[in-house]
C-alpha cells in the first residue's frame, strides 16, 4: 500500500505547504468578520432609538377610539414618529394616526370610518430605524 501512495505522490506531488496555512488564515479572517457582523447587529436591535408599548384603549363612538400608549425616546434627535391603528371586528384597520410622541404617557384619539373594536399600535419609528418598536 505504501508503494502505491509514494507512486502516487511522485506522480501528482504533494500539496505545497503554505497552501494549509493560507486556508486556516482565510476561514479565521471570515469567521471574524461573520463575528463582527453578529454583534453590531446584535448591538443594533437591542439599543432602539424609541420605544412604545399600547397601555389600554377604548371605543368612545362609531367615528373616536382613544389610545394610551407609554413611549421611551432614547435618542429625540432621531425624529421618532408613532402609529396608531383602530381595528374593526373583522380584523380591517378603520382608521389610523401617525403623531409624533413625547417622552412618556402618549394619549391619542384616533378617528375611524365606522365602529371599531380594538386599538393596536405597532409600533414607533425613528431616522434610522425602520423596524417599529
Amino acid at each position: 500500500m505504501s508503494d502505491v501512495d509514494q507512486t502516487l505522490t511522485e506522480r501528482y506531488a504533494a500539496p505545497p505547504a503554505w497552501r494549509r496555512r493560507l486556508l486556516v488564515a482565510a476561514v479565521a479572517v471570515v469567521a471574524l468578520v461573520a463575528l463582527g457582523w453578529v454583534a453590531w447587529a446584535g448591538f443594533v436591535q437591542a439599543t432602539p432609538k424609541v420605544e412604545s408599548e399600547l397601555r389600554s384603549w377604548d371605543v368612545v363612538d362609531a367615528h373616536h377610539a382613544t389610545a394610551s400608549v407609554l413611549v421611551d425616546i432614547h435618542d429625540a434627535s432621531s425624529h421618532p414618529r408613532c402609529t396608531a391603528q383602530a381595528l374593526a371586528s373583522d380584523h380591517t384597520v378603520v382608521g389610523e394616526l401617525v403623531f409624533t410622541p413625547h417622552q412618556g404617557v402618549n394619549q391619542v384619539t384616533v378617528r375611524t370610518e365606522r365602529a371599531a373594536s380594538a386599538v393596536d399600535v405597532p409600533g414607533c419609528v425613528a431616522d434610522g430605524q425602520d423596524r417599529p418598536r
